[in-house]
């Protein structure tokens, strides 16, 4: 049997990040305004390995209406714990502070005060540089250039050339929506400066809704974030038609037939914004069309998993196409980075799934204009709970005589984990023609099983199967479960190049988002109900019949749900 367990979500922000291009720039008739400020940093008190710290900051410019971000890097471990009159994040020693949205403008001398209280061993120095809106607070302000009206100047993009691989020296996108929500969650605070996948799951969502900011919005964030630095801005492709056929709470707004509909009012609109010079220096990763290919190769006919609508999606050709669209015109601008959703392994690590699978995703990648070369990686384990090392057993074990691949769990998998399988794809995906210097990603936002019922060692060697599940680290009740499983846990922290091969570990899928509800909900989001999210659910043939393992009272794809949240802070591993 060969599993799908596949890991929807559906976030309804955007984000992206983009290509670097010359930039045209046409200055003024009169003296532009000329940025300075000043920052008074003081710590207020101060005991054993804790801190209180107010900074100051002077505007000595121009007045600022758009709002403002602070930036410092600390020079030893120091960490911020809790903050007021601003939103902090904190990516490893760089901080940044936005506006609270109140005092989000700031006049020529006008001042403000954004406080926290942090942690710290050993040195508690005082940060050195601080930058406002990007502008090195020197105490003075910046002469700025003044030409004629018609003067007109090419500047190549601050991001340079394209970089093999994106996440390197590069600060990632912190989004303030997500990191909102997880502040406002008992304990959340602690990983709420963590960069997240910014999904464009509909066509609304890249102009923004009611409740979320657009496309456009999250660049412009970006840009702030980014002070003058290489900054990746994650965003999620999501909404092929037809999406996801083998699944209900994932499906999309988009019909099966509605392939000019995708190229037109979704993929062509995100292109334009993307190519807009001016975010230029913004590395833009995209995540494209998760899930939707595999399905192409194991849930078809004559697969015992087929269903009927993979089996439209296969005969029309739309995902293949629709792909091949997305990589084609994303590609043609500078520094976006396509990865292509390579599933995981309790998906693809079978023989009879990996080769067709990178040969699938080689012919979608060709198609519609498209070449491989618009490839830059692929990425394994999207909003999906695959452990990322199973410390305890290797495929090449036995026990008794008897291969690990025996056993129940593993059921014949080349790959016990989401690090050997993505290192292997990638060795595939060049032998299927993709350039060997393609990278990959795994998305490690919820895979990391620690808590209480995390093994500390290897299973009995009673029998192959017990010795699997006593020290399988992956608690799921079966590997092919994929929605707000039970006992997960936040997995390794967002960090590049972490492993040969592996280009970064990221959260793809924001912590605390739900896969799909626990009932049916009315919605107009185009998401159905699947089974697989009521934890009363006893399996389809996808799962060989095992329970759901899913949490209860869940809501729709993509909308907060609190207990998940909270699930996953407890069963970190590595723990917080």
């Amino acid at each position: 049997m060969r599993f799908r367990g596949k890991g929807v979500s559906a976030p309804s922000a955007v984000g992206a990040v983009l290509a670097m291009v010359a930039v045209p720039v046409v200055l003024g008739s009169s003296a532009e305004a000329a940025p300075g400020c000043k920052v008074e940093y003081t710590i207020t008190n101060q005991w054993d390995t804790g801190f209180g710290a107010t900074v100051t900051v002077t505007n000595l410019g121009d007045p600022i209406s758009g709002g403002w971000t602070l930036s410092w890097d600390f020079s030893g471990n120091q960490q911020v714990q809790q903050g007021w009159n601003g939103t902090f994040g904190q990516q490893g020693t760089r901080v940044t502070v936005r506006d609270a949205g109140w005092n989000g403008s700031l006049g020529t001398g006008a001042t403000v005060s954004p406080g926290f209280n942090g942690s710290h061993s050993g040195t508690n120095e005082k940060p050195a540089v601080f930058t406002l809106n990007g502008t090195t607070c020197t105490g003075s302000t910046v002469p700025t250039t003044t030409t004629s009206p018609t003067t007109t100047t090419t500047t190549p993009g601050p991001g340079g050339p394209k970089a093999d691989n994106p996440y390197a020296g590069a600060a990632v996108y912190v989004n303030p929506e997500w990191s909102a929500k997880a502040t406002a969650e008992p304990g959340g605070a602690r990983i709420a400066n963590q960069p997240t996948g910014v999904w464009l799951d509909r066509i609304a969502a890249i102009e923004g809704t009611s409740t979320s900011r657009g496309l456009r919005g999250h660049l412009d964030e970006a840009l702030r974030q980014a002070a003058g630095k290489p900054l990746v801005v994650q965003l999620v492709i999501y909404n092929l038609p037809g999406r996801d056929c083998a699944a209900l709470a994932s499906n999309g707004e988009l019909k099966a037939d509605e392939l000019p509909r995708y190229r037109a009012e979704y993929i062509d609109p995100i292109a334009t914004i993307l190519a807009d010079p001016k975010y230029a220096a913004l590395r833009v990763v995209t995540v494209i069309e998760i899930d939707s290919l595999p399905n192409l190769v194991t849930n078809v006919t004559p697969r015992p998993t087929a269903t009927p609508q993979c089996d439209v999606m296969k005969a029309n050709g739309n995902y293949v196409a629709g792909v091949g669209y997305a990589l084609a015109k994303f590609g043609a601008i500078p520094n976006v980075y396509n990865y292509i959703d390579a599933g995981h392994h309790g998906w693809l690590g079978w023989d009879d799934n990996l080769g067709p699978s990178a040969a699938l995703f080689a012919q979608a990648a060709k198609s519609s204009g498209s070449t491989l070369a618009n490839v830059h990686g692929f990425i394994a384990n999207t909003a999906n709970y695959g452990a990322l090392k199973e410390p305890y057993f290797t495929v090449n074990d036995s026990v008794g005589g008897a291969s690990v691949r025996t056993s129940k769990w593993v059921d014949w998998n080349r790959y016990v984990d989401e690090l050997s399988y993505a290192q292997a794809f990638r060795q595939e995906a060049i032998r299927a023609g993709f350039p060997a210097e393609v990278g990959m990603l795994i998305d490690t936002s919820r895979n990391g099983w620690g808590g209480t019922a995390r093994p500390s060692g290897p299973g009995p060697s009673t029998t192959v199967d017990a010795y699997v599940n006593g020290g399988r680290t992956d608690r799921r009740i079966h590997l092919g479960n994929w929605c707000n499983q039970a006992g997960a846990g936040l997995g390794e922290r967002p960090k590049a190049a972490p492993e040969a091969g592996i280009d970064a570990y990221v959260w793809i899928k924001p912590p605390g988002e739900s896969d799909g509800a626990s009932k049916e909900i009315p919605n107009t989001e185009g998401k159905g109900f699947d089974r697989m999210c009521d934890p009363a659910y006893t399996g389809n043939p996808r799962n060989q019949n095992n329970m759901s393992g899913a949490l209860p009272d869940a809501p729709l794809s993509g909308h907060w749900f609190s207990a998940q949240f909270q699930e996953l802070l407890k069963n970190a591993y590595p723990a917080l």
